[in-house]
């Protein structure tokens, strides 16, 4: 076995869309960030998402990556859920007031050529064994694509290696949860019929389906039948699945030339901790949900958005260790809502008993009738409804998404591009001394209006502090509370 060399400062397990994503922010923010990915490096075709939500493109705007994957995905402004509810997407306080189809692979494409511009480091066919840690530092046992072993070193590992992490069961947490249902189909085909819509679903009597067009010719279509619980190993064909949906929709579409299709059961799974010293978890490794509401991918990829920029700071020397611990207290939460949302759907989805149909019934007449519920729903499902916790006593804009408004400088999104604090402050000078010292790391901006409230916005997108009427020495305080030790001076 290779002995250890220098300690790296970050090593990623994974390069899904989450790893990904933290992988450039590190390297954008200038930390030096090795992802080690067991597979080959090839472009698979064949992944399960295919849904990207409104708070995930806001995130891909930030780092100026979201007209890409626009271009080639494609825009739905409503979603038809089971019991022929429709959920309007076009209201959304966003500008993008909508869900973007498009495969996996597109938004792995956009986020790994971002991170490899960015400096992010990409060692393929390489396995982690196992791992331990100590006071300083993790150490990683890996294996090569020739089965050659080697040990890396590094100061923090990230594990976003999927729900049989190494990672996460290398520093012994649990992953304690249930299949929440099982034998479901999923292929991608061609049909000769085309649905009218881009994105449905639908359920009847113990069985469901889901059609989506990718855009390229093939649909992914998934389905189940309560009558038919199979082991995963068990072949699957392409006369089952046209049974499942000519159940459902009355027609299979006329779907042929399967490029592929498999049988997999849904598990709902959280880690009980999302940190263990130096070891931390996100996506799929931390938490996994049934495929209901498309919320799996962009979950993960806001626990990257959030964790970026806390190990940025950390590692450059900005906060202390103990920054990290407020990742788990805000995503935790978060995981555990989609959990209870997409398992919610499912559960409406399997419905086949009157008692369950009724119930069923009963929810969506709330969603369809009651303006908050609906509104709530439609927040959870596209993220940007998700608030944390902020101190008591603090203003009420302190822990919430931040629109993309409009500044002095542009749009907040654009000022938010490499990782930056952006500062937004009323019309007027700002004599506060020095900023300059901080401009890698803070963007300063007025409010196109007449707004008299101070704003300190996140790197990732959320309210940091804010004050009505602030004098110029509470904003250096909230400047220099955020930004840490080395604001100080700069602002004094």
């Amino acid at each position: 076995m290779v002995g250890i060399g220098n300690t790296l400062p970050v090593i990623v397990v994974g390069s899904g869309p989450t790893g990904l994503l933290l992988a450039g922010d590190l390297a954008v923010a200038g930390v030096p960030v090795t992802v080690l990915e067991k597979r080959p490096h090839q472009v698979d075709n064949l992944s399960r998402a295919f849904a990207v939500h409104a708070r995930t493109l806001e995130q891909l705007d930030a780092r100026g990556l979201a007209d890409e994957l626009e271009a080639v995905g494609q825009r739905l402004g409503a979603l038809r859920l089971v019991g022929g509810l429709t959920v309007r997407l076009d209201t959304l306080p966003s500008r993008f007031n909508h869900v973007l189809v498009t495969p996996q692979y597109e938004v792995e494409g956009v986020l790994e050529r971002w991170a490899v511009r960015s400096g992010a480091a990409f060692r393929y066919g390489t396995e982690v064994t196992g791992l331990v840690q100590d006071a300083d530092g993790v150490t990683v046992d890996v294996r090569g694509p020739g089965g050659e072993r080697e040990r890396l070193r590094a100061r923090y590992v990230v594990g976003t290696d999927g729900i049989r992490s190494v990672v996460r069961r290398s520093v012994g947490l649990p992953f304690p949860g249930r299949s929440a249902i099982r034998s479901v189909v999923l292929a991608d085909v061609r049909l000769a019929e085309q649905p009218r819509e881009l994105l449905t679903g639908d359920a009847v009597g113990g069985a469901f389906t889901f059609l989506a067009s990718f855009g390229d010719g093939y649909h992914r279509v998934i389905g189940w039948r309560g009558d038919r619980d199979v082991p995963d190993s068990e072949p699957v064909g392409l006369d089952e699945l046209r049974e499942i949906v000519r159940r459902v929709f009355g027609t299979d579409y006329g779907m042929h030339d399967v490029r592929w299709m498999s049988r997999f059961h849904s598990d709902e799974r959280q880690a009980p901790a999302y940190r263990v010293g130096r070891v931390l978890l996100a996506g799929d490794a931390a938490h996994v949900h049934t495929p209901a509401g498309g919320q799996g991918m962009n979950t993960g990829l806001q626990d990257a958005a959030n964790l970026g920029w806390k190990l940025a700071a950390v590692l450059r020397g900005h906060a202390d260790d103990g920054l990290l611990d407020s990742y788990q207290a805000e995503r935790h939460p978060v995981g555990r809502a989609v959990l209870r949302s997409s398992g919610g759907i499912i559960r409406l989805a399997k419905a086949r008993y009157p008692w369950t149909l009724a119930a069923g019934a009963a929810v969506m007449r709330c969603l369809a009738s009651a303006a908050p519920v609906r509104r709530r729903a439609v927040g959870e499902l596209s993220g940007i409804g998700y608030r944390y916790r902020a101190p008591r006593g603090a203003h009420p804009l302190t822990g919430r998404r931040v629109p993309d408004v409009a500044l002095s400088t542009g749009r907040l999104h654009e000022a938010l591009r490499g990782g930056r604090f952006v500062l937004v402050v009323p019309p007027g000078p700002l004599p506060l001394r020095d900023l300059d010292a901080l401009k890698d790391r803070l963007a300063v901006a007025s409010w196109t209006s007449g707004r008299r409230t101070a704003l300190l916005v996140r790197p990732d997108g959320y309210a940091a502090w804010a004050s009505d009427g602030a004098g110029v020495q509470e904003i250096g305080a909230a400047v220099a509370a955020h930004l840490g030790r080395t604001a100080v001076a700069a602002v004094g």
